[in-house]
């Protein structure tokens, strides 16, 4: 396969782990990042605690070409994503003053506004990800990117994060033929084309729907070119089992 632009997510969440919230941000991360020429490879979920997100992070940013993780950044005594971050680093953590003028900006009783200014803490020298719904930004440190955990806010920091700022390449793309075919009966020549098409990513999904079982066959690559010729090949092997194929 050709070289591509990798990223990393890790989910940081009791609640995630328990079922009591399901995660909606691996979906659109993927396809966002796809976008900027930037493969998601791995994902990780994890809970609240600094020992596992401090190593999980510190692994990560050493295997991945850019991390992301989501939560942990609120204001209460278990959003320590921020802390953990501090600590893989190496670093100490600062009140940084954009957030906190924007934190300011919503007059709250003494106490309140000490339990939300948790969320204006950065490690040193991290670099600021806007966050376009008004509240408070995430941040960057080296190849870590570290985002809300609320769909709504993650999804808008994310927007602000450029192709150039990620190293991003090509977008993949991908074209998709079905065939009332079982994986076992297209196996072996379904593996020899994959052979003769080192970069494209070649995946079989069965399906079953009122007309029976089948399998949706899906071609995935940066080079549209390599992507047609493998399209047809995989068209007329289907074919050749007197099958017509299924059209996406």
């Amino acid at each position: 396969m050709t070289q591509s632009v990798t990223a990393c997510l890790i989910i940081i969440g009791n609640e995630i782990l328990s079922g009591r919230t399901q995660d909606t941000n691996l979906k659109h991360l993927a396809l966002s990042l796809n976008e900027l020429g930037v493969k998601l490879v791995h994902v990780r979920v994890i809970p609240d605690e600094e020992r596992i997100i401090v190593e999980t992070v510190n692994e990560c940013r050493g295997s991945f070409d850019n991390v992301f993780t989501t939560g942990g950044i609120g204001p209460t005594h278990d959003d320590i994503t921020a802390d953990c971050i501090a600590l893989a680093f190496q670093k100490r953590l600062i009140i940084n003053q954009e957030i906190k003028e924007i934190i300011e900006r919503r007059e709250a009783p003494p106490e309140v506004m000490e339990t939300r200014m948790r969320m204006a803490r950065i490690p040193e020298g991290a670099t600021l990800i806007q966050n376009p719904t008004g509240g408070p930004h995430g941040f960057q440190v080296e190849n870590v990117f570290v985002l809300a955990g609320v769909p709504m806010v993650m999804q808008a920091m994310l927007s602000t994060i450029t192709k150039e700022r990620l190293g991003g390449g090509e977008p993949t793309r991908s074209l998709t033929v079905g065939a009332y075919l079982s994986e076992g009966q297209i196996g072996k020549k379904l593996g020899m084309i994959q052979e003769k098409h080192p970069d494209i990513d070649l995946g079989s999904y069965p399906f079953y729907n009122e007309d029976g079982y089948g399998t949706n066959l899906v071609m995935r690559g940066t080079d549209m070119v390599a992507l047609k010729a493998i399209f047809e090949e995989v068209h007329q092997m289907i074919l050749s089992f007197g099958v017509e194929p299924i059209k996406e």
